[in-house]
């Protein structure tokens, strides 16, 4: 029997998976396909990271080196240290016997703890499994739809000021950017001032990128971008990814914090030190760590002022509960954020609940110049109009930990002003001088995916059958490096009538966004960064989210990894869920990877079995769409679980008219009776709308409360377990 591995992993997504794996599993096995669980959540990483549980992400590790590695992945939990440690506390009330988490080691027991937890930091999932570069793009069913069913985007004023702000490359790590590429295999060592800050294992035909961030300048370009704020009268909203650059960002976020409450931070610096206060961790945290201290009420105050006189204005993560962009690190993220920003037409939200225009602060000009474009060509020709723009479709560079993502390892925040050297075998590769308190990183990007990535590039512009344009700026130290890559590559391919073309991030945009305005489609190649942005923006205003984005991953050893979307807006889902039983997360994504996963299995080993199945999945999918079973947003609409139930009816009605006949003869009794008891099953899964649910755990739900929550309807239940 074949098999799909389904990960399990955390929020909303994690809670829909109990509705909808019993229905997946209870159709896919008629056609010899075992859909399985492997528990990547944050919960199951903390626990394995002690010793208490299985590692799971390991193992998955070594299925995608597999042939016929076969895993589709939801959205999980890139934590930040604030979520690990909630996770922690949970993990400890249910029974679990773990340490806490030590920020500050003391000791080296302690270092030793911190170590063991780091793994399940940051972007810990997704450089273990994607050993593939990635092809994200919207199923031509899902783009006809959004077409015909355009949802809202909100004007830009003729006059608005809404812009981003970014460094300019004046002291960021655009600015600062060496690049070259490693002549042999060998060992290379960082080191500042001559003493070794790390190693690595470097392989022939590598990438190696090393930057800094300068915080002297960082600090300074906050504050004139506060100054400005005030000035133009514009919301202050700052935008980060905390969460996959674990290292980096974080601080990056606590020096915004500083700087906009800087007369608060330097009046209490004595209390806050004494505390244990690290600015990195947020709002949320702070409050934690003076709970209960004498000079509670006065700082609580302080920081309430510098809200209250409202120059600027903050952006606000929450308006009703008065939760600031500077709650926590993890709050914003840039991907999910920045689209919204354009969608709202260049604003964001007050204290109040008010949609004021902004100034979105992205300090590294690398990537932040596609936001400023992004913006900037709105104000200038106005909101698009989904009926009837083009697509973006996105081949990244992404395998084997390539670019920023897989840099933690080799991240550091100097200690010290000096010198920063990478020294190869044969000596020095680059040097870097710096000051104390700069953020120094080491990048890297394999040759194997490189090469896979032209590859695929090629191949997808072929079937296509529109301009590709590889996001490549010879001005950049290592697009530089890329270019003299990607150039030699290609003349391993056939590009003959291909239109395919190098252009930086700004014209790229622009090229981009003239033919989207056309209603035409573009290919972007572009790095794993990248990829990761324009795959949230452009689908968000296209679709409305990037949850039902195609998210293809073919592994270099040959199988694949299926992506379900981005899971930026799961807590918010979560809590809905709590507190009303309705739960508003939208699985077209998992529909589509499934029948992805479904027809590679197809393709490598055909039989008439799974070539109805699949074909009826994509049915269901078509039905769904066609009779827009997305899950309504609010309390008292039909919710996930619904939309379970249709997909299930549809996928059996298209089985019992297959031409298969085992399968129709299987199937027809299930379709009679979803069709027939349909008002019976609608009304059970109605039933729980608007009831509280106790599923035992945010991070680690009880499995037995978490599927009766979401597995309402008895009626429902018989047929699909009879199967």
């Amino acid at each position: 029997m074949a098999k799909i591995i389904w990960s399990k992993i955390d929020e909303a997504p994690a809670l829909a998976t109990y509705s909808l794996l019993p229905i997946v599993n209870a159709f896919t096995k008629e056609a010899g396909v075992e859909v399985v669980l492997s528990d990547i959540s944050l919960a199951g990483r903390v626990l394995a990271s002690q010793g208490l549980a299985e590692d799971e992400l390991s193992k998955l590790g070594e299925v995608v080196l597999q042939e016929d590695g076969n895993i589709i992945k939801l959205p999980n939990i890139s934590a930040s240290v604030g979520q690990l440690k909630d996770c922690i506390a949970e993990l400890q009330s249910q029974g679990h016997d773990i340490p806490n988490y030590p920020e500050n080691p003391a000791n080296a027991e302690e270092e030793e703890i911190q170590a063991k937890y780091s793994v399940c930091l940051g972007s810990a999932v997704n450089p273990v499994l994607r050993e593939g570069n990635s092809d994200r793009r919207a199923a031509v069913a899902v783009k006809n739809f959004a077409q015909k069913n355009p949802h809202r985007l909100k004007p830009f004023a003729e006059d608005s000021k809404a812009y981003v702000a970014h460094m300019g490359g004046k002291g960021d790590f655009f600015a600062h950017e060496k690049s070259v590429t490693s002549a042999k295999d060998q060992k290379v060592t960082i080191a500042l001032n001559g003493k070794e800050l790390t190693s690595i294992d470097v392989l022939a035909g590598e990438v190696l990128d090393g930057t800094f961030m300068s915080i002297s300048a960082l600090r300074a370009f906050y504050k004139q971008t506060i100054q400005d704020a005030k000035d133009k009268g514009l919301i202050w909203s700052l935008h980060l990814k905390a969460t996959m650059m674990k290292i980096s960002d974080p601080i990056m976020f606590g020096h915004g914090f500083e700087i906009f409450f800087e007369d608060v931070f330097a009046k209490y610096a004595d209390t806050f030190k004494a505390l244990g206060v690290n600015p990195n961790m947020g709002m949320s945290d702070l409050e934690k760590k003076i709970a209960g201290h004498a000079q509670e009420a006065e700082i609580k105050a302080a920081f309430q002022a510098v809200v209250d006189a409202d120059a600027p204005k903050i952006a606000m993560v929450d308006s009703d509960k008065g939760t600031t962009n500077f709650n926590a690190s993890n709050d914003v993220i840039i991907d999910a954020s920045m689209p919204v920003v354009v969608r709202e037409g260049g604003k964001q939200w007050d204290r109040n609940g008010d949609a004021l225009e902004t100034v979105a602060v992205v300090p590294d000009s690398t990537y932040a110049m596609f936001h400023e474009e992004m913006v900037a060509d709105c104000v200038k020709n106005g909101q698009y109009d989904v009926s009837t723009m083009g697509a973006m479709q996105n081949i990244g560079l992404m395998a084997q930990k390539a670019e920023e993502y897989g840099s933690h390892p080799t991240t550091f925040e100097l200690a010290e002003a000096g010198t920063v050297t990478v020294t190869g075998e044969d000596g020095e590769l680059m040097s870097f001088e710096c000051e104390a308190g700069d953020i120094w990183r080491l990048a890297r990007t394999k040759d194997i995916p490189i090469r896979d990535w032209v590859r695929l590039t090629v191949e997808r512009t072929r079937i296509e059958g529109i301009p590709a344009i590889f996001w490549l700026d010879e001005n950049r130290a290592h697009d530089a490096e890329l270019l003299k890559k990607v150039n030699e590559y290609l003349k391993d391919h056939d590009t003959d009538g291909l239109d395919i073309q190098f252009m930086k991030v700004t014209d790229a945009t622009r090229f981009t966004n003239a033919r989207v305005r056309e209603g035409k489609n573009t290919i972007a190649a572009t790095g794993n960064v990248l990829r990761d942005h324009l795959t949230d923006m452009y689908p968000i205003l296209e679709l409305g989210t990037s949850a039902k984005m195609l998210s293809i991953v073919p592994l270099i050893a040959g199988g694949g990894l299926f992506e379900t979307g981005a899971g930026g807006s799961a807590p918010k889902h979560v809590d809905q869920f709590n507190e009303t039983g309705h739960l508003r997360w939208d699985s077209l994504g998992e529909f589509l990877a499934l029948a992805e996963s479904l027809r590679m299995i197809n393709q490598k080993n055909a039989n008439d079995k799974l070539t109805a199945m699949t074909a009826g999945l994509d049915a269901a999918n078509q039905g769904y769409l066609d009779n827009n079973k997305a899950p309504g947003r609010k309390v008292g609409q039909p919710d996930n679980k619904a939309s379970h139930f249709y997909v299930a009816q549809y996928w059996a009605n298209a089985l019992a008219k297959s031409d298969n006949a085992e399968l129709a003869a299987k199937f027809a009794p299930v379709a009679e009776a979803l069709t027939a008891k349909e008002e019976q099953i609608m009304s059970e899964l109605m039933a729980v709308e608007g009831k509280a649910q106790d599923v035992g755990g945010y991070f680690n739900p009880d499995d037995a409360k978490a599927e009766a929550a979401m597995r309402p309807s008895a009626t429902l239940n018989s047929i699909i377990d009879a199967i």
